[in-house]
């Protein structure tokens, strides 16, 4: 299908992706009427001077005058105005569509609820040591159509895949890689089912010369996947002869033409714990594919670097280990941080935006940690506590806190966290309301542990 469609063009939300749609137009097709539709009151376009321009409060309704809209990942498809669009007609689509049906090269979309960035970081690192035009792209914060208009059949894109950019897509990549689904922006989508089926768009239109990397203990992933139309390739933390890759005994094993090879033992990798596991083994599955030699694909995983705000090293001051997992915005991904971590996690930081989702699971996992301070955030840090108390009682609680800026947070983790001990920021929610985003959350962490560690 064409993405184009018409001679005018609707360019809805204008932000980072939106802003990068509109170079990419004005470059890929100069004269045709571009109008920018955004709720901000003002904006500057990066390209272009015949724009036409729809701001403020009612943006939404300049979309039944053109022809093609072209949706940022922020804006849902079930909008009401959209929806009148589609029922008029009009021919909606995004950034994510644009750039599959304009892709010269092969592309590598990887989604799931957690470990995207990690995971897609880590094909493009495996897979430079081999191909010399690897590029990194989508929801990591590289809009693709940035990256698309020099590419050629040699290019291998990586692209990290979102819910909301997989929404309304029409096209597959040619490798899926799907990691773990669990619930995630209900706040956007209402339930968990709608989540469900944005994610699973990833393999949906793939063909049967495509391939869906998976892992087949995760139940619902398992359901998605093996409905597709494109060849299965599986991975798994335990050892089995369908997996290609797979663990025994502490140690990766990667199955490549009916031999099996050790790849690297656990303790090696630099990313720590049972989510980061996960994330090297879709790597390392996915990296197989392409006939890269297994000591390249040894020496990546060994000296590959951590991302920001993913269990990352914040210092360590008065003998006191601080690590920043922002990132961390549900609850899984604070169970994955504490497990990687261990036994010397003695204060945890979390709690932040409310968008719906059950803390039960994490406060009885902390029911069985030996904790000692929970300094808790608004507004989640209240349903944390509530969760954690059903299933351990008065006396044997950890000490609480409950705080509204993060200097006050560190301050307290300093003067309760002692010597030999970690303290964990680990939220399980949405930065929202008290930061613009988790990479303002970790850095005023970083920025105040380091200032408050020099003078303390």
């Amino acid at each position: 299908m064409k993405e184009i469609q018409g001679s005018s063009i609707l360019i809805l939300g204008y932000g980072h992706e939106g802003r990068s749609t509109h170079r990419y137009i004005a470059t890929k097709y100069p004269d045709i009427k571009v109008g920018i539709a955004d709720q901000k009151e003002e904006i500057v376009p990066v390209a272009g001077s015949s724009v036409s321009l729809h701001l403020g409060a009612n943006y939404l309704d300049s979309i039944s005058n053109y022809e093609t809209i072209i949706r940022s990942p922020g804006i849902s498809i079930q909008a009401l105005q959209l929806q009148k669009a589609l029922e008029a007609g009009k021919h909606i689509t995004s950034e994510t569509n644009l750039f599959l049906a304009e892709v010269p090269g092969m592309v590598i979309g990887i989604t799931g609820t957690k470990g995207k960035s990690t995971t897609a970081s880590l094909i493009a690192h495996i897979l430079r040591t081999s191909y010399q035009d690897v590029r990194l792209i989508g929801n990591i914060g590289e809009p693709a159509l940035d990256h698309l208009a020099d590419a050629t059949y040699n290019t291998v894109f990586v692209a990290e895949l979102s819910s909301h950019q997989l929404e309304d897509v029409r096209y597959s990549p040619h490798i899926a890689v799907v990691l773990n689904i669990v619930p995630e922006h209900l706040d956007y989508y209402g339930d968990f089912e709608r989540y469900m089926q944005a994610k699973s768009n990833i393999v949906k239109f793939q063909k049967n010369e495509d391939v869906v990397i998976f892992n087949p203990s995760h139940e619902i992933v398992s359901n998605i996947c093996e409905n597709a139309l494109s060849e299965k390739v599986k991975f798994s933390a335990k050892e089995g002869d369908e997996f290609t890759c797979f663990v025994k005994n502490g140690q990766i094993f990667i199955r490549e033409d009916d031999s099996i090879y050790p790849l690297i033992f656990i303790n090696e990798l630099p990313i720590k714990g049972p989510g980061n596991l996960e994330n090297a083994l879709a790597a390392a599955t996915t990296t197989s594919l392409f006939k890269i030699s297994i000591d390249k694909i040894q020496n990546a995983l060994r000296d590959f670097a951590p991302l920001n705000h993913r269990l990352e090293s914040a210092g360590e001051y008065k003998g006191v280990k601080f690590y920043n997992d922002s990132l961390a915005t549900i609850p899984e991904a604070v169970i994955n941080a504490l497990e990687a971590l261990g036994k010397d996690v003695e204060t945890l930081i979390a709690g932040g935006f409310d968008r719906g989702l059950d803390f039960t699971i994490l406060g009885r996992y902390l029911s069985k940690k030996q904790i000692k301070t929970l300094i808790l955030f608004p507004e989640t840090g209240q349903k944390l506590w509530s969760a954690l108390c059903q299933f351990i009682k008065e006396g044997e609680r950890p000490q609480k806190y409950e705080v509204k800026t993060m200097e006050d947070a560190v301050q307290i983790a300093f003067e309760v966290t002692k010597p030999g001990k970690i303290c964990l920021l680990s939220p399980g929610a949405s930065s929202f309301g008290i930061f613009k985003d988790y990479v303002d959350r970790g850095n005023t962490f970083k920025k105040l542990i380091k200032e408050i560690g020099e003078s303390f």
